[in-house]
C-alpha cells in the first residue's frame, strides 16, 4: 500500500507512530517491534515477469508517497507443498518476489551499525525470507546491528539452464539485493562499508559462489557460510538437466517456450523430475541420488570457476571468512526418508562407490571406520561429500589463497526424536535465530520449550556471529593447515584440532570440481 502523504527527505525519521525511511526507489514506513524498527517487503528489483522473465534482475520501479513496509513480499515460485503448504506458512501472493526486509535498532544515517545480510537455503529450489524461522529480531537486538533478509529466485526461475537466459539468475538476484544494501542501508542506520553475508546450506553455497563472482566484488567484506554444499554443475550437466525439466511439460528449454507456462505452475516440472532422477544415474552421476536438479552453474561468465579454485587463487583473500558444518549433516535426510538405522549393506556399498573419493574409496572408508554399521557408513560418506568436506576445503582454500578463515563444527545433538537426529543438517538455524518452535526448529526441538543448555548455545551462536560481523573475529583462532584449530560448538564449547580427522585424511587433496555430464 502506498499513501500520498509527502515523502521525507533522504534518510530516516522516527517522529510519530512509525519509522519512515526514504530509499532510492521511494519512501517506506515500517513498524516498531520490541525496540526495533522493522521494514518488510521492500522491492530491490522489478518483478521478474513478462519481458523480464528469466532475465537478470532489473531496477525496482519507483513510487510516490510513502509505501507501507509491513508485510513480507511473496515467495518466488516453488512447490509450496514442500514447505508445508500455503495455509501453514501463510505466504502472500503476487509477482513482487524480489524484496528485502530490514531489522534495525535505529533508522538513523548517523548510527552506521554493522550489517548482516541473510541468504536462505533450500536446495536451490525452496525458500522464502518471510519464513518464521528467519525472524531476525534476536540477532539485530543482541548484536546491536542491522539485519537484512532477502528473496531470490529458486528452482527453474533461478537456476535452470535455459537458452536465451543468463545462468545463475538466483545469484544475480542476490547481487542486486547487495547493491540495494550498498545504496540504501545507511538510511536504516547501517554501515554500507561493513557488510557481512551469512547463509546456510544452499544459502552457504550461494555465499561461496558470491566469493568467486566478479560481479559481487566490493559488496561485502565478511562472509559466514554454514554447511556449504559441494554440488556445482558444469555447463554441460546443467544444459542436460534443463532439457529434461522442460521435457516434463513437453517444451524446449528456451525462454520462448518456458515463458508460456505460468511461473506458479512451472515448479511442478522440477519436482516431477526430482522423483525420477535415479533414472539418469548413468548420465548425471553423483547428482542423481540427491533429487535436487538445481545448483550454481560454473558457466565461465557469471560464475567463472568453482569457489574452491577461486579462493585458492586469492579471489577472496581480503574477505574475512567464517565457515563450518554440523557433525551429522546427512542424518536429517535419512530420517525424513524414514530410513534412520535401516540402511542395508547393499545400499551403503552403492553410496560408498558413488561418493567416496578415489578409485579405492569404498575400501578406504571401511578401513577408516572399521566398526561402522551400513547405516553409519551411508550417512558418513554423504555427510562428508555433500557438506562437511566442502566446508573444510573452503577454509583450506581461503588460507591457501592468502586469506583468513575461522572454522567451526556443531556437535550438540538436537533434542527432538529422543536425540536420534544428532547434530543434523539445519540445526544451526534455530540455534542462531532463536526460533525453536518455527519451521525446522519445530521438528528438531519437538515443540518443547528449549532447555537452558539450548538457550545458552543459541546465545553463543549469536554472540560469535555478530562479533565476527563487527570485528572479523568470532572468538577463536583462524584455521591453518598445521594446527587445524576449530571451534566445536556443544554444551561446553571448546577449541580443538579438527575432530573429523579420519574423514579429513580420506578427502585430502580432493578437488571439488564442477559435476560433469557423463
Amino acid at each position: 500500500m502506498t499513501t500520498t502523504e509527502p515523502s521525507p527527505p533522504r534518510g530516516g525519521a522516527f517522529e510519530g507512530a512509525a519509522p519512515v525511511v526514504r530509499t532510492t526507489a521511494g519512501a517506506v514506513r515500517g513498524r516498531r517491534e520490541e525496540g526495533l524498527a522493522v521494514f518488510r517487503g521492500i522491492p530491490f528489483a522489478a518483478p521478474p515477469v513478462g519481458e523480464a522473465r528469466f532475465q537478470a534482475p532489473r531496477p525496482a520501479h519507483t513510487w510516490d508517497g510513502i509505501r507501507d513496509a509491513y508485510a513480507f513480499g511473496p515467495p518466488p515460485p516453488q512447490d509450496l507443498a514442500l514447505m508445508g503448504g500455503p495455509g501453514l506458512i501463510n505466504v502472500p501472493q503476487g509477482d513482487d518476489w524480489l524484496t528485502v526486509n530490514v531489522w534495525t535498532p535505529e533508522a538513523d544515517p548517523a548510527a552506521r551499525r554493522p550489517v548482516m545480510v541473510w541468504i536462505y537455503g533450500g536446495a536451490y529450489k525452496l525458500g522464502h525470507s518471510g519464513s518464521p524461522g528467519y525472524d531476525a529480531r534476536r540477532i539485530a537486538a543482541d548484536g546491536d546491528l542491522v539485519v537484512v533478509t532477502l528473496n531470490y529466485r529458486v528452482g527453474i526461475e533461478g537456476f535452470a539452464h535455459i537458452e536465451g537466459a543468463p545462468a545463475n539468475r538466483g545469484l544475480l538476484d542476490q547481487v542486486a539485493a547487495l547493491e540495494w544494501v550498498r545504496d540504501n542501508i545507511e538510511a536504516f542506520g547501517g554501515d554500507p562499508g561493513q557488510v557481512t553475508v551469512f547463509g546456510e546450506s544452499a544459502g552457504a553455497g550461494s555465499i561461496a559462489s558470491l566469493l568467486a563472482m566478479p560481479r559481487a566484488a566490493g559488496l561485502f567484506g565478511r562472509a559466514i557460510a554454514q554447511s556449504v554444499p559441494g554440488t556445482f554443475f558444469s555447463d554441460a550437466l546443467a544444459r542436460d538437466i534443463g532439457t529434461a525439466i522442460a521435457a516434463e511439460v513437453g517444451l524446449r528449454p528456451t525462454v520462448a517456450d518456458l515463458s508460456t507456462v505460468d511461473p506458479r505452475r512451472l515448479p511442478a516440472a522440477g519436482e516431477t523430475l526430482s522423483t525420477k532422477m535415479l533414472q539418469y544415474l548413468d548420465r548425471w552421476g553423483q547428482v542423481a541420488p540427491t533429487s535436487t536438479p538445481f545448483s550454481p552453474v560454473v558457466d565461465g561468465e557469471v560464475l567463472p570457476t568453482t569457489p574452491w579454485q577461486a579462493l585458492r587463487s586469492g579471489a577472496a583473500k581480503d574477505i574475512d571468512l567464517l565457515v563450518g558444518h554440523n557433525r551429522d549433516e546427512y542424518r536429517l535426510f535419512i530420517a525424513i526418508a524414514g530410513q534412520l538405522g535401516r540402511i542395508p549393506e547393499e545400499k551403503a556399498a552403492s553410496a560408498l562407490r558413488l561418493f567416496a573419493p578415489g578409485p579405492d574409496g569404498e575400501q578406504a572408508y571401511r578401513t577408516a571406520f572399521p566398526d561402522a554399521s551400513p547405516s553409519e557408513l551411508y550417512e558418513r560418506v554423504q555427510t562428508d561429500w555433500l557438506f562437511s568436506m566442502p566446508s573444510l576445503h573452503l577454509a583450506q582454500a581461503q588460507h591457501a589463497g592468502g586469506g583468513r578463515a575461522h572454522l567451526y563444527e556443531l556437535t550438540w545433538p538436537a533434542p527432538g526424536n529422543g536425540g536420534a537426529l544428532g547434530a543434523c543438517h539445519g540445526l544451526d538455524i534455530p540455534l542462531l535465530f532463536g526460533t525453536f518452535g518455527a519451521d525446522l526448529g519445530a521438528l528438531l526441538f519437538a515443540g518443547a520449550e528449549p532447555s537452558p543448555e539450548a538457550q545458552a548455545l543459541s546465545s553463543r551462536f549469536r554472540s560469535s556471529w555478530t562479533a565476527f560481523a563487527r570485528t572479523g573475529d568470532p572468538g577463536w583462532p583462524a584455521y591453518d593447515p598445521a594446527e587445524r584449530l576449530v571451534q566445536v560448538l556443544d554444551a561446553e564449547p571448546v577449541v580443538t584440532a579438527y575432530p573429523e580427522e579420519a574423514s579429513r585424511r580420506l578427502w585430502d587433496g580432493y578437488d571439488f570440481s564442477p559435476l560433469p555430464l557423463r
